[in-house]
């Protein structure tokens, strides 16, 4: 508990530190492309760090890092966000749900730094939030979405949904498989302690898209979602949960 209470304060701190500065930062044209996500990286490892967790990144020779991408995760943790932001070295976006942007300085600083607020529950919205995906996308970011839809609450990965693969389909862009593995330990959803340990982050080979069409979006995401889980097992997570 006492972790707990540390690495939040942390996080107010941290925040509060950064966001006038990401602010400024996404305003000045010749600093709003890159400072805003250096910022963002180095505020996600600085989280890590106070925590006590140690990331291993297993696969990055299989992307470009120069060209964009849809990266579809499994979400097990919010520190899902943490080890992604911190230790996937490309210029990316997420796409998260619209209560997020709410909460005093991080919500302050997400929308500083270009991510896509998506209101699920109205389908109008979550279309205007995959067109400002999709503008994204074309700028050159890459985008991150977790195609389960929220974190899950028994470890099992739950079926994916097709919105993130729609929005590979209507880009052209491959879709890319990320396993996140042991951050459930460190802290489940609805969990009021943080535990040190390590999480491994494996990036699969990209899908692309070519031959999919927009019918397909939910064959495409049992695809990746079956990716996932095979390196889920390989890696020493649980399927099953726990």
């Amino acid at each position: 508990m006492l972790r707990f209470f540390l690495v939040f304060t942390w996080i107010a701190v941290i925040s509060f530190v950064f966001y006038p500065i990401a602010l400024v930062a996404s305003l000045l044209p010749w600093t709003k492309r890159t400072v805003p996500h250096l910022l963002a990286r180095f505020w996600a490892k600085t989280i890590l760090w106070v925590s006590g967790i140690k990331v291993k990144i297993i696969g990055l020779e299989n992307i470009d890092l120069k060209r964009p991408y849809v990266f579809a995760a499994n979400h097990q943790s919010q520190y899902d966000i943490f080890t992604l932001m911190a230790y996937l070295p490309v210029q990316f976006k997420w796409m998260a749900k619209q209560s997020l942007f709410y909460i005093p300085l991080v919500g302050w600083g997400m929308k500083a730094c270009g991510y896509i607020p998506v209101k699920r529950e109205s389908p109008k919205e979550a279309y205007k939030a995959l067109l400002k995906a999709m503008k994204k996308i074309k700028e050159g970011y890459s985008i991150i979405v977790f195609p389960e839809g929220t974190r899950s609450l028994d470890g099992r990965i739950r079926p994916f949904k097709g919105g993130g693969m729609l929005l590979a389909l209507r880009t052209g862009v491959p879709i890319v498989p990320v396993t996140i593995i042991g951050t459930r330990h460190i802290l489940p959803k609805g969990g009021k302690r943080i535990k040190k340990g390590e999480v491994t982050i494996v990036i699969d080979k990209p899908i692309e898209v070519k031959g999919f069409t927009e019918k397909d979006k939910q064959k495409l995401a049992e695809k990746i979602r079956q990716i996932v889980l095979k390196n889920y097992k390989l890696h020493g997570g649980s399927v099953n949960g726990g």
